[in-house]
């Protein structure tokens, strides 16, 4: 792609956010943890918007059931790694970026291979409980902005997603499980921090074979989730990004 055709590319963006905003999305480091429902929408949005440099990292292949939600789940592509077909997309969009796909689970045992110092942004879409918190302690505790995904399984009503300040959030589970393990731990997150969320709760009206135990409740292995939920979580973690990044002032 040539500089002619790259700066067509942007053309919208720039009309709007002004040449200065561009150039700093081009030179801003994201680094995106999840490449599922939300995840994968956020690396689309932030790349068409003019983010040149992102890594993006998820342990996953993609599966059947991912195809009614996830950005790079196709018939074709089904048992390929997430964050190969995801490096590909992006490379598409703009073949100019720098893409790094990094095949992997943040885990206590993987932490401190990432350096959050060195980006300008960690945006958090996982969904494993402790490896979560463990992401949130640490991302908190560098230099970059941070934005974090709470659950977005058993929701049909986009218009109830909404953003706020971590500790504000009001009746979304995971904020509150999240929540109630950093009290118990004592290890709380070092800076505030929004998050996407919603306060809608649609139980599961298909048949859940998969189940495990908690209090002699069983519980479904799985929830159900819904594009419109998923992708709207992802679009507005990267309109965090984005409108952040965009604003002279928090430079």
């Amino acid at each position: 792609m040539n500089e002619i055709n790259r700066q067509q590319c942007n053309s919208r963006t720039e009309l709007l956010l002004g040449a200065e905003a561009v150039e700093r999305l081009g030179q801003a480091r994201v680094i995106v943890f999840g490449m599922g429902g939300v995840g994968s929408w956020v690396a689309e949005t932030l790349v068409r918007t003019g983010v040149n440099h992102i890594d993006i990292v998820d342990f996953d292949e993609v599966a059947a059931s991912n195809i009614n939600r996830q950005l790079p789940a196709l018939a074709t592509t089904v048992g390929l790694a997430k964050v190969d077909v995801m490096k590909r997309r992006l490379l598409e969009i703009n073949p100019q970026a720098s893409v790094t796909a990094l095949n992997m689970l943040y885990t206590p045992d993987t932490a401190d291979q990432f350096d959050f110092d060195s980006y300008d942004y960690v945006v958090d879409a996982i969904d494993s409980l402790r490896d979560k918190i463990l992401l949130i302690q640490r991302a908190t505790a560098s230099r970059c902005k941070f934005f974090s995904s709470m659950g977005a399984a058993l929701k049909t009503d986009p218009t109830r997603i909404r953003v706020d300040e971590f500790w504000n959030v009001k009746g979304c589970r995971l904020a509150a499980a999240l929540r109630s393990r950093f009290k118990r731990s004592g290890n709380m997150p070092r800076k505030k921090f929004k998050v996407v969320y919603s306060d809608e709760i649609v139980e599961n009206r298909g048949a859940n074979h998969d189940t495990y135990t908690i209090d002699k409740i069983a519980k479904p292995t799985v929830n159900g989730s819904l594009m419109q939920i998923t992708a709207t979580f992802g679009i507005i973690l990267a309109s965090l990004v984005i409108n952040h990044c965009a604003t002279p002032s928090n430079h």
